[in-house]
């Protein structure tokens, strides 16, 4: 048996315009290519009509003796004949040769020959006359032959855009048939059908089908009149049955929604344990629960929280060990098992039996595959979980896993920052204070050689040394203090710069400007803070060393991040090689190494100095910028 072959209606609708389309599509291009061959005719008809304008201006310069413009016109002639035999590449200028055309056009060669003899003999007037005028007859009768083909192409131009009007019609004529017997038909009755279902007609049916999508539109709502046909034959019945199952998600998301709430706002493991383990025990109507943490060989589990326990059986079960009874037992994957209390034997020997307990709900509390513990429901009826309790209390269990692993997790975050905090700290007390410090020791030791050799002199100077280095060293401490209190902010370090300057001229006495310019993305945080440690420890050596009176700091955002520090100093003999009397340069240099920035110093005795910090285009804030790497204190 053959099938027959249905067409689709974007078939049925391309089979209808393709004819009208290629017709278009022929006309236009023969329109297109007619238009070529008027455009190159009228350009050929302008190049002869110049050349009858050069031979009066030929003869012209013959009859009045202005022998030296010949040689040029007889030149321009001669292009323009070139260009008609040949044709232009660089414009649509042909000519459309036939054996008259071509004949008049050889005549004109041949008359051009004689004519430019006259140049080079001398000519009456009246020859000169004669010969001219032949001469220019003969280039009318070839621009004559030429306009008779462009009325032709002309003509057949008007014919081919009559045929494409008259296409243009005729096209839009059979598409707007073709559209309603194909579209407008069906969706017409379509819609007849849907305003008697909408009147209460369940028995409306599409009687007409076709074989394209308007069809299998049509099966489908004949499909969905009968479905709702039966569905109003016992409507009641699902209704009370859809009822009940909108109940049980309710109550499923109302389960969720309380237990997403309590992991959102607890702070605490015992308060995490002891709400979840209350709320589970609603949620399953259990009579009691239990909720058991394990070690990491999952040997051992712990009761975190209970409740409706008996007194007996929390205490002896407070820490049980795995295989002591059905809690902490599982082998195998971890899954939700419900036992029977009542078909294990001797159960008044088990504490939950004892109790009164008929049914234990066991439930795993896994993350990421791995065991943590479990919470144990126990119920004084025989039970059994459907499908959708079971999914319920399983992830439960697992909002459970992920709070405990959030608590963890959140404890360990504040125990790096501490420990970030510190090895922050370390590292500024390291490149400050700690370099005073041992410059003082070592003015101590000079001391006590100045003092054991009794040089008055050396005494003296090695005491205004240290009086120096504790007065840098109480500058140290009073920055540091300043500093530690400025933060970066995660979107611009423009109130950073802003904040660092206001407290650098309360405490340097200094005038000091800040000039940002461009807009670029913002640095991360811990970029951030390092280029503020950098232009901090900038600052300091110019209030430590520089004698200035004002400072400035230019930002300038693209395309690449340069922060500079400039001042009106007395300035310095640069020198590229940082040995220990560079402290600062080093300190700042070694800070933009570890984040892959370049530090430039710029200074002239007399006139100031710069630094110059420039961020390669790389540090974006995607860029990754490991804390440890940034603040390792070594």
């Amino acid at each position: 048996m053959t099938r027959r072959k249905h067409w689709s209606l974007s078939a049925k609708l391309a089979l209808v315009a393709t004819p009208f389309l290629l017709l278009a599509l022929v006309a236009t291009a023969a329109t297109l290519w007619v238009s070529w061959q008027l455009d190159g005719g009228a350009a050929a008809v302008n190049e002869a009509g110049r050349m009858r304008m050069q031979a009066y201006r030929l003869s012209l310069s013959l009859g009045t003796g202005e022998m030296a413009a010949v040689p040029a016109q007889v030149r321009e002639f001669e292009d323009s004949l070139a260009v008609l035999r040949h044709g232009d590449p660089e414009r649509p200028l042909f000519v459309p040769w036939d054996d008259t055309v071509q004949r008049r056009f050889n005549v004109i060669e041949q008359d051009w020959k004689v004519f430019r003899s006259l140049a080079a003999t001398p000519t009456s007037p009246q020859e000169l006359r004669t010969r001219t005028i032949s001469f220019v007859e003969h280039i009318e009768a070839f621009v004559q032959g030429i306009e008779h083909h462009i009325s032709r192409w002309t003509a057949i131009l008007h014919l081919l855009q009559t045929t494409m009007m008259a296409v243009v019609v005729l096209g839009a004529l059979v598409l707007l048939y073709a559209g309603h017997l194909f579209v407008l038909e069906p969706v017409g009755l379509l819609k007849q059908a849907i305003e008697k279902i909408q009147g209460g007609d369940f028995d409306a049916r599409v009687e007409k089908l076709t074989r394209d999508e308007f069809g299998t539109l049509a099966q489908g709502f004949n499909g969905m009149a009968e479905n709702l046909q039966s569905m109003y034959r016992n409507l009641e019945g699902k209704v009370a049955e859809k009822t009940a199952e909108l109940e049980e998600k309710r109550e499923r998301l109302e389960s969720l929604y309380e237990v997403t709430t309590l992991v959102a706002h607890v702070t605490t493991l015992d308060e995490l344990a002891q709400g979840f383990a209350r709320s589970i025990m609603r949620i399953a109507h259990a009579d009691g629960v239990a909720l058991r943490w394990s070690d990491q060989a999952n040997q051992r589990y712990l009761m975190l929280a209970a409740n409706g326990l008996p007194t007996d059986m929390l205490e002896a079960e407070h820490c049980i060990h795995k295989g002591d009874c059905d809690c902490g037992s599982s082998t195998g994957p971890a899954a939700l098992r419900v036992i029977p209390i009542h078909a294990l034997g001797n159960t008044k020997e088990r504490l939950c039996g004892k109790a009164g307990f008929e049914t234990l709900v066991n439930i795993p509390v896994c993350l990421h595959e791995r065991l943590m513990g479990e919470v144990d429901l126990f119920f004084h009826a025989k039970i059994t979980l459907s499908a959708a309790e079971r999914s319920l209390l399983e992830a439960l269990a697992s909002h459970l896993a992920s709070a405990m692993e959030n608590l963890r997790l959140n404890a360990l975050e504040k125990e790096a920052a501490v420990a970030q905090e510190r090895n922050l700290l370390a590292r500024e007390l390291h490149d400050s204070i700690a370099q005073s410090l041992a410059f003082l020791k070592i003015q101590v030791q000079l001391m006590r050689d100045a003092l054991a050799g009794g040089d008055q002199k050396a005494i003296e100077q090695v005491l205004e040394e240290i009086d120096v280095g504790v007065r840098e060293s109480y500058g140290d401490v009073r920055e540091l203090l300043l500093h530690f209190r400025t933060r970066a902010n995660t979107e611009d370090i423009e109130p950073a710069l802003a904040t660092t300057l206001r407290k650098f001229e309360h405490q340097s006495g200094l005038q000091t400007h800040l000039q940002i310019e461009g807009h670029g993305l913002p640095l991360s945080p811990d970029l951030q803070i390092q280029v503020l440690h950098i232009i901090q420890e900038a600052l300091s050596n110019v209030r430590k060393h520089a004698r200035a009176s004002q400072v400035w700091v230019d930002v300038q955002q693209q395309p690449e991040w340069r922060f500079e520090v400039r001042d009106n100093g007395i300035g310095f003999v640069s020198d590229r090689r940082l040995d220990e009397t560079h402290v600062g340069l080093r300190i700042m240099s070694e800070r933009a190494e570890r984040i892959g920035a370049r530090i430039d110093v710029i200074s002239t005795p007399g006139r100031g100095t710069s630094i110059v910090l420039i961020l390669p285009a790389q540090l974006t804030p995607s860029a990754p910028l490991l804390t440890a790497v940034a603040l390792d204190p070594h």
